[in-house]
């Protein structure tokens, strides 16, 4: 009789564990943990950003070999002007490529001195003051490239004629180079000025001519 009264609830009893067991925990979907990675997404946290790159320093005494993208001269330019050039050869650091080539750089006529001076020959300075990278403008000090035309020496002054010597030397001390062309068509016509400035060349640089110059000071570059 007593076992007849403890088999129902035996059953019940099996029947509620099956069903607790097929059950899922409410705690285990409601915090969108993964069950086959057995963590919770709350403790995932993404990569902190790498640290940028630290500067590269290109020291001092380093060469810049540039092209000339324009026409530079004596007889065009003056002091001060502007000029562009590109880079013709790679800066390397610790065998590093810092600065391609094609690199854009900027630079200023220091000295443009034409043809027209009766003293010294024509003399044309370059340097580079600026360089373009990584979307950035660095300034630069560099070297000075330079050219010097020959000295016309005693005898062209002699050769012009006194009026057009004379008028030559008053527009040197004027306004010099093409002051001095100016000076001596005044002073003995313009057949007598010819003969005294054409005895000296103009200086002039071909776009594309390749230039060499050096760091004074050292030029940290970002990466």
């Amino acid at each position: 009789m007593r076992n007849r009264l403890i088999a129902p609830w035996l059953t019940v009893a099996a029947l509620l564990i099956a069903g607790g067991c097929n059950s899922t925990s409410p705690s285990a979907t409601s915090n969108g943990a993964n069950p086959a990675s057995g963590g919770s997404s709350a403790s995932v946290q993404s990569a902190p950003p790498p640290a940028p790159a630290p500067p590269v320093v290109i020291p001092a005494e380093t060469t810049l070999t540039v092209t000339i993208d324009q026409a530079v001269s004596t007889k065009a330019n003056n002091t001060g002007d502007r000029f562009e050039a590109s880079l013709a050869a790679p800066v390397r650091v610790d065998g590093n490529e810092v600065l391609p080539i094609g690199t854009k750089v900027r630079g200023t006529v220091t000295q443009a001195a034409s043809a027209g001076h009766l003293k010294g020959g024509a003399v044309l300075a370059l340097t580079l003051d600026s360089i373009r990278a990584g979307g950035q403008t660095y300034p630069i000090e560099t070297s000075e490239y330079s050219e010097v035309g020959k000295a016309r020496g005693k005898r062209t002054l002699v050769g012009g004629g006194g009026g057009a010597a004379v008028g030559a030397v008053i527009g040197a001390i004027a306004g010099g180079g093409k002051g001095a062309a100016i000076g001596a068509v005044a002073g003995g016509g313009a057949g007598t000025a010819g003969a005294a400035y054409t005895g000296e060349r103009d200086i002039s640089i071909a776009p594309e001519s390749r230039l060499h110059f050096k760091l004074r000071k050292s030029v940290s570059i970002s990466q």
